[in-house]
């Protein structure tokens, strides 16, 4: 067997997520099934993050094994044309060694989230952006961000289904950006960690929204956090506009 690392894009719109579930459209059932038509039985991939069911991808990573020594552009060529009309694409490919794995290897992942502040629906952006029809304060976001850098106990910012041995991880970064667009306000999350908890983002971004309409104080967030209970956190925001945007690795196998 063969191994591949495939990147892909996908909106996860039309999706019940990444993971497999029987009689449910997922991202990973329609790259198995494309798979499948190139050699037929049963395919099992494995990816850097299984995001949730509206949450979308523009780095996703993934491995499958192969039989057939593919040459990897012919291979994700024959993907992409296996995988329409499905919103998914591989936009690269390569081969790796066999114990190359796209969870366990990485050491790095990156989110964006996409808020938007506006009076009007979103028509264009709808179900890629979170819109809300108020003003935010970046400034109050920012200082109120600051808080959650570091190790932490993250308990109060992780679901309470979530399945992680321990509620303690490093955030790398968690930066804001404010920008006018055609659309409205545009304010950018950018989260960095070596991995997440279940719905932590989305928890973040939810929180500190209430921080920027001025809700919450930038230090209610330290508050929240050093409390250490889920019932502390602030509404955790839908999953339109968050992005799993790349994922890193010790040894970069993407080339192209």
């Amino acid at each position: 067997m063969r191994r591949f690392a495939l990147k892909i894009e996908y909106n996860g719109q039309p999706f019940s997520g990444w993971q497999r579930q029987p009689a449910l459209p997922t991202v990973q059932g329609a790259i198995e099934a494309a798979l499948a038509k190139l050699e037929p039985g049963e395919h099992t991939i494995a990816a850097a993050g299984r995001t949730d069911a509206g949450v979308h991808a523009t780095g996703q990573v993934a491995h499958c094994d192969l039989a057939k020594d593919w040459d990897a552009f012919r291979l994700m060529e024959a993907l992409n044309y296996h995988l329409k009309p499905n919103p998914v694409a591989i936009i690269d490919c390569a081969r790796v060694s066999d114990d190359w794995h796209a969870r366990f290897s990485a050491v790095e992942r990156r989110y964006l989230f996409k808020l938007v502040s506006r009076r009007a629906p979103l028509t264009f952006e709808a179900r890629t952006q979170w819109r809300v029809n108020h003003t935010l304060d970046l400034d109050a976001m920012q200082r109120a961000a600051a808080h959650l850098l570091g190790r932490h106990d993250f308990t109060t910012f992780r679901s309470s289904i979530c399945q992680a041995d321990s509620p303690e991880r490093t955030l790398d970064e968690l930066s804001i950006t404010e920008q006018e667009t055609a659309s409205g306000q545009l304010f950018e999350f950018t989260v960095r960690a070596r991995s997440f908890l279940h719905n932590q983002v989305r928890s973040f971004v939810g929180t500190l929204e209430r921080v920027g309409a001025g809700a919450w104080e930038p230090e209610d967030v330290k508050t929240a956090l050093e409390a250490r209970d889920r019932a502390a956190c602030g509404p955790v925001c839908p999953p339109d506009g968050l992005y799993l945007a790349a994922v890193k690795y010790p040894e970069e196998p993407f080339t192209s």
